[in-house]
C-alpha cells in the first residue's frame, strides 16, 4: 500500500491523539530498532550505516500532526489538478517517452496513458519526488508512536532496500511519510512491485524511467488490473437521482473508506434498466459486464473493476478519477 500526501485523504489519516507521555529516549529505541532489524537478517554494517547517531526530524513530526482537517471537494480537486497545462504536458511526456511506455505496456498490460497519468499524479512527472531522507522520517515516526508498529514495518523494509545494494541511504530520499520515489511508494510496496526493467542491478524509482513506468505497471498488474478494460464511465442518472439507484443495488460492505462508498457492482444491463445512460461516449465497453455506480461531486459514474485497481494505489476518489480521466485525455 502506498501513503500519499494528497489532500482528498487527508482527513482520513488524521488522528487525535495527543503526542505520547510514554515516549521512550530516542537513542533507547534506536537501541531497539537495531536489535529488530539485526534479528530481521539485516546486515550489521547497514544497520550502523542507516541507524547510528541517527535524530529524530522535528519537521516529520510537525507534518504528521498538522495534517489538513478540511479538504477540497471532488469537483475542486479536479479542476485544480487537471489542468490544460498539466493534460498537455502529460501527452508531451508520453509522446517524448512513447517507445519505452509502449515496450513496458506490451510487457505488463497496464496502457501507456495510465503509466503516465499515475506518474503525473504522483511527483509531477518526476519533478516532485521528495526531500526527506526516508530511513530518519520513517524512524522518527515510528518513534512518535501514532502508527508506530506501521511505520517501524516499513522502517525495516527500508533497511532492507538499503541492504540489497537497491539504493544508498543517502540517495534514498521521499515524502515526510515515507513514501519514495517518482512512484511514491511505500519501502512495502517498493519490495512487493519494484521492478530492474533495464536490468542493471537495480530497482530505481528515483531517477531510472524504464524501472518508474515498470513499477507502476507491475503494481496495477498485480492489483488485478484487465489490459483493454477501461475504468469507467461518466453517466448520466434517472430524474430521481443517486439514492434510488443506492438502495437498489446496495452498497458494499468491505475495502478501503472510499471503495465501501461505491454500491455493489450490477451487471450493466441493469444500470441501463434503471434508466442509467452514458455521457456521449458511445457504447458501454462489452469487455466490462458489471459496474458500480459513483457519485463524485456534480458528475456520475459507473466504475468497473479497473477502478478498484486506481484506489488500490491511493483509497480516495478524488485521486482515482484524476488518474482515469487524465489518462483519458492522454490517450485521446
Amino acid at each position: 500500500m502506498t501513503l500519499k500526501i494528497v489532500l482528498a485523504i487527508a482527513i482520513a489519516l488524521q488522528v487525535s491523539v495527543p503526542p505520547s507521555q510514554e515516549r521512550p529516549d530516542f537513542s533507547a529505541f534506536l537501541a531497539q530498532l537495531k536489535e529488530q532489524a539485526l534479528a530481521r537478517g539485516i546486515s550489521a554494517s547497514t544497520v550502523e550505516a542507516t541507524l547510528g547517531g541517527l535524530e529524530p526530524l522535528d519537521v516529520v513530526i510537525e507534518r504528521d500532526r498538522t495534517q489538513a482537517e478540511t479538504v477540497l471537494t471532488i469537483d475542486q480537486y479536479l479542476e485544480r489538478r487537471l489542468t490544460r497545462r498539466f493534460v498537455r504536458t502529460a501527452r508531451e511526456k508520453a509522446a517524448a517517452e512513447r517507445a519505452l511506455l509502449a515496450q513496458v505496456s506490451r510487457h505488463y498490460g497496464p496502457p501507456a496513458s495510465l503509466l503516465v497519468a499515475v506518474w503525473g499524479m504522483e511527483s509531477n512527472f518526476g519533478r516532485f519526488t521528495g526531500t526527506r531522507p526516508t530511513v530518519q522520517a520513517l524512524a522518527t515516526l515510528a518513534w512518535d508512536g501514532r502508527r508506530g508498529e506501521f511505520f517501524t514495518s516499513e522502517l525495516m523494509d527500508a533497511l532492507q532496500i538499503i541492504d540489497k545494494g537497491f539504493i544508498t541511504v543517502d540517495e534514498m530520499k521521499g515524502s515526510w511519510a515515507g513514501a519514495m520515489g517518482q512512484t511514491q511508494f511505500m519501502p512495502s510496496s517498493y519490495l512487493a512491485h519494484a521492478q530492474d526493467f533495464d536490468a542493471d542491478g537495480r530497482r530505481d524509482i528515483w531517477t531510472g524511467l524504464p524501472d518508474v513506468f515498470a513499477s507502476i505497471a507491475n503494481y496495477m498488474k498485480a492489483y488485478g488490473w484487465i489490459e483493454g478494460q477501461a475504468w469507467g464511465r461518466e453517466v448520466k442518472l434517472p430524474a430521481g437521482g443517486a439514492a434510488p439507484l443506492v438502495q437498489k443495488a446496495g452498497l458494499r460492505q468491505s475495502g478501503c473508506r472510499a471503495a465501501r462508498e461505491l454500491t455493489v457492482p450490477v451487471p450493466l444491463g441493469q444500470w441501463q434498466a434503471w434508466g442509467v445512460r452514458t455521457v456521449a461516449q458511445g457504447p458501454l465497453p462489452k469487455v466490462a459486464r458489471d459496474a458500480s455506480l459513483l457519485r463524485a461531486g456534480k458528475k456520475s459514474y459507473l466504475v468497473y473493476s479497473n477502478y478498484d485497481v486506481l484506489l488500490g494505489y491511493n483509497c480516495a476518489h478524488a485521486y482515482a478519477l484524476a488518474v482515469g480521466l487524465l489518462s483519458d485525455q492522454i490517450g485521446r
